[in-house]
């Protein structure tokens, strides 16, 4: 099943946009109806009401949900990391690394406010990351946010190096 296969169950039959949608989210996706809930930003209530078929999704519903399962059903199956930093910091992060043998990728989320930081990591999470990366400042609040760990960057060399730098200019 595909998400095609959802939309045209929708237009099909009674019930044929719940039918797919149940079908997907436990065999295609392998989830419970409340993992994909929290990825897709629904409510879990509307959705077992909706897969229950005692209330008809509305437009919204119906889009969300859609976006939802194109997005998880794209997802290449591969691990990724995010790594929320500024333009400057990323152009310089490999694109994968190995972790306990396995090949996992690297995703830039790049951003330029402690706010976008953190609406990054909101949306990291919900594309599949299965820990984030992220400065300092911001960590604190995404670890309370987050169901994934957090990693702060500790730049102890960088640091160094800027100090040194300004003792040339001063």
């Amino acid at each position: 099943m595909s998400y095609n296969d959802l939309i045209s169950g929708m237009l099909k039959e009674e019930g044929g946009f719940q039918k797919a949608l149940r079908h997907i989210i436990e065999e295609e996706l392998e989830m419970t109806v409340n993992e994909f809930c929290r990825l897709a930003g629904l409510s879990q209530s509307t959705m077992y009401k909706i897969l229950e078929e005692n209330r008809e999704p509305n437009l919204r519903t119906v889009r969300q949900t859609a976006k939802a399962v194109r997005r998880l059903l794209e997802h290449t199956g591969s691990e990724f990391v995010a790594v929320i930093a500024s333009h400057q910091v990323l152009r310089t992060l490999d694109k994968s690394i190995t972790l306990d043998g396995r090949v996992v990728d690297i995703k830039e989320y790049p951003v330029a406010t402690v706010e976008d930081a953190i609406v990054a990591a909101v949306h990291a999470e919900r594309d599949g990351a299965i820990a984030v990366v992220c400065a300092p400042i911001v960590a604190p609040t995404v670890e309370r946010i987050l169901t994934i760990p957090v990693s702060p960057v500790m730049p102890t060399t960088s640091i160094t190096k800027a100090v040194e730098r300004i003792k040339d200019i001063i």
